[in-house]
C-alpha cells in the first residue's frame, strides 16, 4: 500500500515504451530566449531545465515551427527546418539538460496556417483549408494537395529531427485554431474534396500527420497530439465535434492532450487560458468526455492547481495525465513538494496572466509570485551571506513579506515591522472577493513561510526614525506601500476609496459610479455587479486599462459584458454632487446619476515616509509601491533583488 498522499498523481505511466515518472507534465510554453541566429540560448535552457529539476515527468518546449516559410505565427519562434550544426548543438544541450533530471524532453510541432502572421509579413503566401479573409482583411488561400502532402512531410522531418537532437517525445499541436485544427473545423474547412466535408475527410490531414510522425520516429518514441475538445464559440466547433475528432485520432498518437477554446478569438481566450474568474481545473469536462470515447490515454490542461482535485481527476478516470503551465512557473518544485505530501508549501499561481502578457509585450516570461522565473541561471548559484546583518523590513505588504523571507533565507537576522495588525498590506481588503481567492492563498502562503523562518514579526508597529534607530539595524528595507489618490475634484470628499468598498461592499448603496477604469476600478465593478449592484465605470482615457496586462483585459472585458456593467470612457470628471458625477465628454457634459461614488483613481507612493528612515542605517533600500505604485510582480521582483544583495 502506497504511503504517498497522492498515489495516483505519482504513479508512473508508460507511453510507447517510455516510462514517465509521474502524471504531471509541463505543458508547452514558448520560452523565446534565443541568440541572434534564433537558437536556444543559456537562459532558454535554464527556463525548461528548472521544471525538470522540480520533478515534472515531461517538459515540453512550445512554439516550434515545422514550416517557417508559410507557417510562422510570430517572431521569434524555434525554426525546426534549421538543421545547422550550431542549431543541432543547441537543441541537444536543451534536451540533455532537461532529460538529465529524469524528465522526458518534448518539442511541440506547430504550423499557424491562416494565422501565420510573421510569414505573411515576410511576403509569403498564406494557406489554410479554404480561401478566406482574416478579421483584419488579409487574404489566405486554399492549400493545394501537393502543399498538404509537403506539410505532412515537414511534420515528420521535424519529429525525426527532434529525436536526433535528443528529445524523447513530440507534441503535435492540433488545437487552439492552428493549421491542423483549421482542417478539423467544419466552420473553417469548406473544402469539397477529400480533405473536407465529412469528419473522416476533415481528419484526413491531421491523421496523416500523426501517422507520418510515428513512422519517422519509430517505435519506443511517444507522440502526443493536443486538440481543443471544444472551441467554445459559435465561430468554432462544439464538444460533440471534439469527441468525433478524438475518435478519428484514437490509436494514431500515444496521448491525446485535450485543451479547449481558440487562441485567436479573444472572447474565448480565457477558456484556453483560464483567468481569475475561472474555477480550478476549468476545462477538465472536455477531457473527461473524450476519455469515455477513446482507448488512447488522455491528458487534461487548464487551471490545474488543487492537488486534492487533481488526485480525484486521475482516480475517477477523467484523465490519465495532468498538464500544467503557469502552476509550474509559480512553483517549479510543485511535483516534488506534492510527492512529499506538502501541499501547503506550494506557491499558488494567481492566474493573473502577467506571464503570458509579458511574453507578448516584452518577449520574456516572468512570474508575479516567483522572481526566479526569467532569472533561473542566476538562482542556480545564489549563496547564503557570509556576513549576516541585522535587517529591518518596514512594511508587511507583498514587497515587505518577500524581502523578509529572502533576507532570512539568505542568513540575515530579520525584523519585519507592520503598522497594522496583520500582514498582507492593501491586498487584505480583497480577501473576501470570490475571484481573488488566489490572492488570499498567496498571502497565506507567504505568512506560512514567514512563520517557518527565524523572523521577528512585529505587528501594530509603525516605524519612525526613532523606533528604527532603537533596533540598530545594519540595513533597512522600506516597503511602506501607497495610499489612494484623491485628486482635487470638487466634491471628491463625497467619494469612498476603493479599498474601503472592497472590504465593506455594503458601502456601495444604490446606483454606484466608480471613478477610474484601471485594474482596481474594473475588478471592483465586477465584484459589485456580481453582488447584484448597478455599477457604472467612468474613465478619463479613451479605453479601460489593466496596466499593461493585455490578456487579463480580455477576461475583464468578458465579465464587464456578461454582468452588464456600463462604461463611459473619454469622460473627465469635473464635479461630484449628492446626485451624481458630472463629466465632460467629446459630446458635451454628461451627468451620471449615482447614490454612491467610489474613487479608484490610482495610488500615491508613501515615498516621504519611506525615506524618513534612510539615515537610520548604513544601508537603505525602498521597494514596492512606496517607490512607484505598480503590481505584485514588480513589488516582488524589487524586494527579492534588494534582499539578495544585502
Amino acid at each position: 500500500m502506497s504511503t504517498l498522499k497522492y498515489p495516483r498523481m505519482f504513479a508512473p505511466i508508460t507511453l510507447a515504451g517510455t516510462t514517465f515518472r509521474n502524471r504531471i507534465f509541463a505543458s508547452p510554453i514558448s520560452g523565446r530566449n534565443f541568440d541572434a541566429a534564433g537558437r536556444p540560448d543559456a537562459d532558454c535552457v535554464a527556463f525548461y531545465e528548472r521544471k525538470a529539476s522540480g520533478g515534472a515527468a515531461s517538459v515540453c518546449v512550445g512554439d516550434c515551427i515545422v514550416d517557417c516559410e508559410n507557417g510562422l505565427f510570430g517572431e521569434p519562434m524555434l525554426d525546426l527546418s534549421d538543421e545547422s550544426q550550431l542549431m543541432i548543438k543547441a537543441l541537444n544541450r536543451l534536451a540533455r539538460q532537461v532529460s538529465r533530471h529524469g524528465a522526458v524532453a518534448s518539442l511541440e510541432l506547430n504550423h499557424a496556417g491562416l494565422y501565420a502572421n510573421a510569414s505573411r509579413m515576410r511576403g509569403a503566401k498564406i494557406y489554410a483549408p479554404s480561401d478566406g479573409v482574416t478579421a483584419q482583411g488579409l487574404p489566405y488561400y486554399e492549400m493545394p494537395e501537393e502543399r498538404i502532402l509537403e506539410t505532412v512531410a515537414r511534420f515528420a522531418r521535424a519529429a525525426a529531427y527532434a529525436k536526433r537532437c535528443g528529445f524523447g517525445m513530440v507534441t503535435i499541436h492540433g488545437g487552439h485554431g492552428w493549421l491542423l485544427s483549421q482542417f478539423m473545423s467544419p466552420k473553417v474547412n469548406a473544402r469539397r474534396d477529400k480533405w473536407g466535408g465529412s469528419v473522416e475527410n476533415r481528419m484526413r490531414f491531421p491523421v496523416m500527420v500523426c501517422d507520418a510522425v510515428k513512422a519517422a520516429v519509430g517505435r519506443g518514441f511517444p507522440v502526443e497530439i493536443r486538440i481543443s475538445g471544444s472551441e467554445v464559440t459559435p465561430l468554432g466547433y462544439d464538444l460533440d465535434e471534439g469527441i468525433a475528432i478524438a475518435k478519428a485520432l484514437d490509436g494514431h498518437a500515444d496521448l491525446i492532450h485535450v485543451s479547449a477554446g481558440h487562441h485567436e478569438h479573444s472572447e474565448v481566450f480565457c477558456v484556453t487560458h483560464p483567468g481569475v474568474f475561472s474555477e480550478d481545473s476549468a476545462n477538465v469536462q472536455y477531457a473527461a468526455a473524450i476519455k469515455q470515447a477513446v482507448k488512447n490515454p488522455v491528458a487534461t490542461v487548464g487551471a490545474h492547481s488543487d492537488p486534492e482535485l487533481l488526485e480525484e481527476i486521475l482516480a475517477s478516470g477523467k484523465a490519465d495525465v495532468i498538464e500544467m503551465a503557469r502552476a509550474l512557473l509559480a512553483d517549479p518544485d510543485l511535483p516534488r513538494k506534492l510527492r512529499r505530501g506538502e501541499p501547503d508549501s506550494v506557491c499558488p499561481c494567481l492566474r493573473c496572466l502577467q506571464c503570458f502578457s509579458g511574453l507578448i509585450t516584452g518577449g520574456t516570461i516572468y512570474c508575479a509570485v516567483n522572481p526566479e522565473i526569467g532569472n533561473e541561471r542566476e538562482y542556480k548559484t545564489l549563496p547564503k551571506t557570509e556576513v549576516p546583518k541585522r535587517v529591518l523590513v518596514a512594511g508587511g505588504g507583498v514587497a515587505g513579506m518577500r524581502a523578509a523571507i529572502t533576507a532570512a533565507e539568505s542568513g540575515h537576522e530579520v525584523t519585519l515591522a507592520e503598522a497594522s495588525g496583520s500582514l498582507g498590506g492593501t491586498l487584505r481588503c480583497e480577501e473576501n472577493v470570490p475571484f481573488k481567492r488566489k490572492i488570499k492563498a498567496y498571502i497565506d502562503y507567504q505568512k506560512r513561510r514567514i512563520a517557518a523562518l527565524p523572523i521577528d514579526v512585529r505587528l501594530n508597529s509603525r516605524q519612525t526614525p526613532e523606533s528604527a534607530r532603537e533596533l540598530k539595524p545594519d540595513a533597512i528595507i522600506a516597503a511602506f506601500g501607497a495610499r489612494s489618490s484623491l485628486p482635487p475634484i470638487p466634491g471628491i470628499a463625497l467619494a469612498v476609496p476603493a479599498e474601503r468598498v472592497y472590504a465593506s461592499p455594503a458601502l456601495a448603496a444604490g446606483e454606484t459610479v466608480i471613478l477610474g477604469g484601471g485594474l482596481v476600478g474594473q475588478e471592483l465593478a465586477i465584484f459589485l455587479a456580481g453582488l447584484g449592484k448597478s455599477v457604472t465605470i467612468a474613465e478619463m482615457a479613451p479605453a479601460l486599462n489593466s496596466a499593461g496586462n493585455i490578456l487579463h483585459q480580455f477576461a475583464l472585458d468578458g465579465e464587464i459584458k456578461r454582468l452588464g456593467i456600463k462604461v463611459f470612457t473619454s469622460a473627465r470628471v469635473v464635479e461630484i454632487t449628492d446626485g451624481g458625477v458630472r463629466t465632460e465628454t467629446a459630446g458635451g457634459t454628461v451627468t451620471l446619476a449615482a447614490r454612491t461614488v467610489v474613487a479608484a483613481l490610482g495610488q500615491t507612493a508613501l515615498t516621504a515616509d519611506a525615506y524618513a528612515l534612510s539615515g537610520c542605517a548604513a544601508e537603505f533600500y525602498a521597494v514596492g509601491d512606496c517607490v512607484a505604485p505598480a503590481n505584485i510582480m514588480a513589488a516582488s521582483a524589487q524586494a527579492e533583488a534588494v534582499a539578495r544583495i544585502l
